[in-house]
């Protein structure tokens, strides 16, 4: 555990490295165990005899950036939203890019189409790590845009 928590305020950008995600806006909520990813659209199929998930996922002004993941299914279980319904639910393992801190958390899919924030995180990916100031809001900034092929090109 490290000598000082990390502060962070009620919402954040975040980077999700392994799915793809350069950068995402976040609630922070240590009301909420497991952290929810925001999905358009999932798919399963199976890779080497194990279970994977594909999903897309479109965010951004105006819901102007798409982006398609996959990933192996690390569970599936119930999770009850905060209306009390209960929905299940696929989990997986990826790497959370937040602070300049890094660290694998287990991610939830659903669709956060009517929420304000595509990604809710919760207290499992905080916890022995960071710690919530209320009052404050983007504390560590927007990570850079990633080059896009055109500004790659030539």
């Amino acid at each position: 555990m490290p000598d000082s928590l990390v502060t962070l305020g009620w919402r954040e950008w975040v980077v999700l490295p392994g799915l793809g995600i350069p950068r995402l806006r976040a609630k922070v909520d240590s009301g909420a165990r497991s952290s929810s990813l925001h999905t358009d659209a999932q798919w399963r199929f199976t890779e080497a005899g194990a279970p994977w998930v594909g999903f897309r996922l479109t965010h951004g002004k105006a819901r102007g950036l798409v982006v398609e993941a996959q990933a192996p299914v690390h569970d599936e279980r119930d999770v009850i939203d905060s209306g009390g319904r209960r929905e299940r639910r696929v989990f997986l393992r990826t790497p959370l890019r937040l602070a300049g801190c890094e660290r694998e958390i287990e991610i939830n899919l659903t669709n956060r189409g009517a929420m304000l924030f595509p990604m809710l995180l919760g207290r499992t990916a905080i916890a022995g790590l960071f710690t919530i100031d209320p009052a404050s809001s983007f504390l560590h900034g927007r990570p850079p845009r990633p080059p896009s092929s055109a500004d790659t090109a030539a």
